[in-house]
C-alpha cells in the first residue's frame, strides 16, 4: 500500500496539483473547496498533495504566486500612462481569468517574494510618475481600490446576475424605476470594459494633470530620442 502511494506521490508536480487546483475552484467556489476534492480530481490521496505542501494555505499562496509570476513590469522607455495601463489591465485580466479564486486574489497580502518583487516594479512604475515617494504610494493604492474593486464586482457582483430573492420582473422596472432600468444596458458584462476603462482613464487623467500643473509636460507623451 505504501509503496502505491509513494508511486503515485512521485506522479505528482506542482505544476500538475496547481492546474487541478484551479479547476477545482473554478467548479466548486471557493467555500467548496478542499484537499479531499483536490486530490480526488488528481486521482490520489490527499497526503500526496501534503508531500508538496503543508497545508492548503500554502497551496493557495502558491496558486496567487503562479498567477501573479506571470505578470511583466513594462519597461520605461515605454510612456508611463502606458506603462500604468498595463500593469493595470494585466491584474484585472488574471482576476477576470479565475472568477472563483478572484475574491482570494484581490484580498490577499501580497507579502510572498513573488509578490513582493512585483509589488516593488509596480510601485516603481508609480514613483516614474513623478509624484514623489509618499504621493506616488498613496496614488498606487487608490488605483489599487477601484481594481480590486472592480474585479470584485465583474467576478463576484453584477456578472453573477441578480441576487435578491425578491426579483422585480421587467415590467415593475420599468414603470417604477425607470432611471435603473434605463441604466441596465451599461451594468451588463459586454459594458464592463467599456466603464472600467472610463475610470481608470479619468485616475490617470487626473494624475497627469497634477504633474503637467507643476511645469512639466504629460506623462503619456511619448520620449523624445537623445
Amino acid at each position: 500500500m505504501d509503496r502505491a502511494i509513494n508511486k503515485k506521490r512521485a506522479k505528482l508536480s506542482r505544476d500538475m496539483i496547481e492546474r487541478a487546483a484551479f479547476e477545482v475552484i473554478e467548479r466548486e467556489g471557493l467555500g467548496g473547496f478542499s484537499m479531499r476534492k483536490l486530490a480526488q480530481a488528481l486521482g490520489c490521496e490527499a497526503m500526496s498533495i501534503y508531500h508538496h505542501y503543508a497545508s492548503q494555505a500554502h497551496l493557495f499562496e502558491a496558486l496567487v504566486e503562479r498567477l501573479v509570476g506571470e505578470l511583466q513590469i513594462p519597461p520605461r522607455e515605454l510612456p508611463w500612462r502606458q506603462r500604468a495601463r498595463a500593469v493595470v489591465g494585466d491584474f484585472r485580466a488574471i482576476g477576470r481569468a479565475h472568477p472563483a479564486f478572484a475574491p482570494f486574489l484581490v484580498t490577499y497580502r501580497m507579502n510572498s517574494p513573488k509578490c513582493l518583487a512585483w509589488l516593488d516594479g509596480v510601485l516603481g512604475v508609480f514613483e516614474d510618475g513623478g509624484f514623489g515617494k509618499e504621493r506616488a504610494a498613496r496614488l498606487f493604492r487608490a488605483v489599487g481600490y477601484y481594481l480590486m474593486g472592480a474585479i470584485l464586482d465583474e467576478t463576484a457582483g453584477y456578472a453573477r446576475g441578480a441576487s435578491a430573492v425578491t426579483v422585480v420582473d421587467d415590467a415593475q422596472m420599468r414603470r417604477d424605476y425607470p432611471k435603473v432600468a434605463a441604466a441596465g444596458p451599461f451594468f451588463t458584462v459586454a459594458a464592463f470594459d467599456k466603464t472600467f476603462d472610463l475610470g481608470l482613464d479619468m485616475l490617470l487623467d487626473e494624475m497627469e494633470r497634477e504633474v503637467a500643473s507643476h511645469g512639466r509636460a504629460t506623462l503619456s507623451a511619448t520620449p523624445q530620442k537623445p
